[in-house]
This record gives structure tokens, sequence and C-alpha cells, in this order.
């Protein structure tokens, strides 16, 4: 899968787990868009990034330690792929 694919799969996967397919496309998302705070349209909280933290550990075995590396690699679609990309 290339950067590209990669970063899609995230943005859709982002938006199921965060339930906003009503809300927003997930082709209108930028890769480095903020994903959490009042500058965000996604505007995910805590729960919302544990069930991303866990689906991505589903999805591509990846595990995500402690609420800090959470907001660090859960801040933008670029930040989880790079994560994703030093993992594997």
């Amino acid at each position: 899968m290339d950067d590209t694919q990669l970063k899609q799969a995230l943005k859709q996967l982002l938006i199921r787990e965060c339930d906003k397919q009503d809300d927003i496309d997930w082709q209108s998302i930028a890769d480095d868009e903020p994903l959490f705070g009042q500058q965000s349209r996604i505007q995910m909280d805590s729960l919302d990034a544990l069930q991303v933290s866990l689906a991505l550990q589903q999805h591509y075995g990846v595990r995500i330690e402690g609420a800090k590396d959470g907001r660090r690699v859960l801040n933008t679609i670029d930040s989880i792929a790079a994560f994703i990309r030093q993992a594997s």
C-alpha cells in the first residue's frame, strides 16, 4: 500500500470510528489538518481517540501507548501514517 492509499484508508477509518459519516466527507480531510481541538472539524475527543487507537491496532498491528503518545500520533493523518510506517 502506497502512502496515498494509506492516508485514504486512514481518513475513512477515522470518519467511521468517530461516527462522522453524516458530517464530514473523508475526501475533504487534509493530510495535515488537526484532528483534535477547537480548530478541528473532526474535534476528536478521548473516546474517539480510544476507538481510533483500537481500530489502528486491529487493522495495522500498531499499538499506541498512553495518552501523551496518542495525542502526538493522532494529531493529523500525516502523523498517523508516519507512525504506521515507522512501526512496520
